[in-house]
């Protein structure tokens, strides 16, 4: 047996189940994280002022990727804060590296976002 292969065969039901973990993620990271919400509310923001302003196609793809990618780095940065607790629940140097570099991936990815949001609608307001 290949050990590249997995276990069982392609179930598309299986894929679809496996969408009820992806989703039970993103409630986890709605309910528990501070800096999400601040996120969520300033997509709310950006999205009424895109209707308001009535900002083109490519805009909103770039409004959308913008907001994906803030959630996402998110995330990855919620998973990566669990994941140091559990291997070092003591206070370890490196540890708090690894989260000061997941940190500074998210504000890094919020900088590019909003930068991206000044550059699509300050020309429509002056």
């Amino acid at each position: 047996m290949n050990k590249n292969l997995p276990d069982k065969p392609f179930s598309p039901r299986d894929r679809l189940h496996s969408f009820r973990f992806a989703f039970k993620g993103i409630l986890l990271l709605l309910k528990t994280q501070h800096n999400a919400w601040i996120h969520t509310m300033a997509a709310i923001c950006v999205i009424l002022f895109g209707l308001i302003l009535k900002i083109s196609a490519k805009e909103w793809c770039l409004v959308f990727l913008a907001i994906g990618g803030v959630f996402a780095a998110e995330a990855f940065n919620t998973a990566i804060e669990y994941l140091v607790d559990m291997v070092s629940p003591d206070y370890h140097e490196k540890a708090g590296k690894i989260k000061d570099l997941a940190a500074g991936a998210v504000l890094l990815i919020a900088f590019a976002a909003a930068l991206t949001g000044l550059i699509i609608f300050l020309p429509k307001l002056f």
